[in-house]
């Protein structure tokens, strides 16, 4: 049967509860599912747990779930963009479990993989540390970190085919496979879907992670912080 759907609120149909915890990908503004989350803020869930390396900017991406009140808990790598989650959890209203980036994306990638747990140097020493279990290896001191599995991940793909096949262009190559392999349910927006299948060997995300793929809008893709340089001098040309 072929795992494409209408659209983002088709695919996320009988999916979306309250109290879920949510996997999205993306960096910045970078390959986020930005059909789907609006899916979610349409829906009207509330008292979610997002994982994701960070939380949007206002009024863009996972910034539109924290307006909208839907968000209690963030696990997060990042959230220095984002007025609104700041104030939001120091007002009390937001619980924030901060994860160093790497950890953020094993900690992704080995509840995709069956793996419980994992030990790890980084945060030794940190608030990142309190209350985990500590154990010597080699000489070093390395504390335990979880692995995560979502009931639900947002994926954005540059092309899937109908068999949920993912291929990711060049930055949105982020968080969006370790999120794919998180959740026990997996619903992509692709920008090109492929009306056959793709080749093997270009496979990222294999299909047997993915249960929904909806076609992307056509939107113009965000950037989070514009930096321009002038542009230099042609050769031969005076300054």
């Amino acid at each position: 049967m072929s795992k494409l759907r209408g659209s983002a609120s088709e695919a996320l149909t009988g999916v979306l509860r309250d109290g879920m915890v949510i996997a999205v990908g993306g960096f910045g503004l970078s390959g986020i599912p930005s059909d789907l989350i609006e899916a979610v803020r349409d829906s009207g869930v509330r008292d979610l747990t997002i994982v994701s390396n960070n939380m949007g900017v206002d009024g863009k991406g996972l910034g539109l779930l924290l307006e909208n009140r839907q968000v209690v808990k963030a696990i997060s790598s990042y959230v220095g963009e984002n007025k609104l989650f700041a104030r939001q959890y120091l007002d009390g209203e937001l619980d924030v479990e901060f994860c160093p980036q790497g950890t953020l994306a094993e900690r992704l990638r080995a509840g995709g993989a069956g793996i419980a747990g994992f030990y790890t140097r980084t945060g030794v020493g940190t608030e990142v540390a309190e209350g985990k279990p500590h154990e010597v290896f080699d000489g070093h001191v390395h504390i335990l970190e979880r692995g995560i599995v979502a009931d639900l991940s947002l994926v954005h793909a540059r092309v899937a085919d109908a068999e949920g096949n993912l291929r990711y262009r060049r930055t949105a190559r982020n968080f969006n496979p370790p999120a794919a392999a998180a959740g026990r349910v997996c619903v992509v927006q692709a920008e090109i879907v492929d009306p056959g299948f793709l080749d093997p060997d270009d496979v990222m995300t294999p299909g047997i992670y993915v249960d929904h793929v909806v076609r992307a809008s056509d939107r113009p893709k965000d950037i989070e912080q514009r930096t321009v340089r002038p542009r230099p001098a042609a050769v031969g040309q005076g300054i």
